[in-house]
């Protein structure tokens, strides 16, 4: 069994290097997959040591819902951990955003529909330019002295907006976000590897990272075209297919390849290799997985094993194929 540590230390350097694994819901639960493997997935991710359940309340998780309370009623609460994420909630103009009411209703609703007490990590999805730095950083204490989540953090913020929220938090003793939701993988680094290590040993914030496989198209299945079961097939994200059949799309597509040999040569997949890349990064203290059947999470897991064979000169390898390291005060751990 995988043994994946959480909980390490939120004081000042939030998971102070711990690295793990968790699964995210975006697409794949109440769209892609049944009500049954979106059980046994979730199940066995938690047997096999994944602790972290990503949820927000724009996805598609009504089904979800139901499962997450299916693994309360088997398993203890305080043994896993549970994150939403707030901004869209409904077409009426207060149902959006990061003002104070919809910071504090929008938990509420997500708690109702999740069956839950409370969540451990409430994140802003995108920063709100309608709502006061001080309005936003003032409901996320709120909802934290109420009982309604442990810690609260920011989705897609720059790392300056992140630094203005603790500054706030510092000015007014509040309480600071403590980690970033961001995309990382081979074609999208310059956020995680550059912006976000300064903030991790200025302020202690962490980085919990997002499509480590590029929505897919690290694995190779866009190679020859899209599958009709991929996700770039499903209606409305037609954005993803001309992404594939894009010029750029074709060019990481032919590194894509490339670093199939080196996954190759250590004796793991393309998925493994990807997902141990991201891992490596310092400041990364989450990946989040989002899969579609068990034996793709398994395999997504064993990313684990191989993080260990992310030396040095198979980094400085992966760098030259890709060719778009970004200049970086700090190196990454390995």
């Amino acid at each position: 069994m995988i043994h994946l540590v959480f909980f390490h230390s939120f004081e000042k350097v939030w998971f102070h290097r711990s690295v793990f694994l968790s699964t995210g819901t975006w697409v794949t639960f109440g769209s892609q997959i049944s009500d049954e493997m979106a059980e046994s997935v979730m199940t066995i991710a938690y047997e096999n040591g994944v602790n972290l359940f990503d949820t927000a309340e724009v996805y598609a998780c009504p089904h979800y819902n139901n499962h997450l309370f299916s693994l309360k009623m088997c398993f203890r609460r305080s043994s896993y951990v549970v994150t939403t994420k707030i901004y869209w909630g409904g077409q009426a103009e207060t149902e959006r955003g990061l003002s104070r009411k919809h910071i504090i209703e929008g938990l509420r609703g997500s708690l109702s529909r999740l069956q839950l007490d409370y969540v451990d990590i409430v994140f802003a999805n995108r920063n709100d330019v309608n709502s006061p730095m001080e309005e936003v950083v003032r409901a996320m204490t709120f909802v934290i002295n109420q009982g309604m989540a442990m810690y609260w953090g920011t989705s897609r913020w720059s790392a300056m907006e992140i630094m203005e929220a603790y500054s706030v938090a510092r000015q007014f003793n509040l309480i600071p976000p403590v980690c970033e939701q961001a995309e990382y993988h081979y074609f999208q680094r310059d956020k995680v590897e550059v912006q976000l290590p300064e903030l991790y040993h200025k302020i202690g914030v962490g980085a919990m990272t997002w499509s480590p496989l590029a929505c897919g198209l690290i694995t190779g299945k866009y190679s020859d075209g899209v599958p009709d079961c991929s996700r770039a097939a499903i209606k409305g994200y037609q954005w993803l297919k001309e992404r594939v059949f894009s010029e750029e799309g074709r060019r990481q597509l032919a590194k894509i390849k490339e670093l199939h040999l080196v996954a190759d040569r250590l004796g793991c997949t393309a998925a493994q290799l990807a997902i141990a890349w991201c891992l490596r990064s310092e400041g990364v203290s989450s990946v989040l997985l989002g899969v579609s059947n068990t034996d793709q999470l398994l395999e997504n897991l064993g990313a684990l094993r191989v993080l260990s064979q992310m030396t040095p000169q198979t980094v400085s390898e992966m760098d030259a194929l890709l060719g778009n390291k970004p200049h970086s005060k700090k190196e990454s751990r390995a």
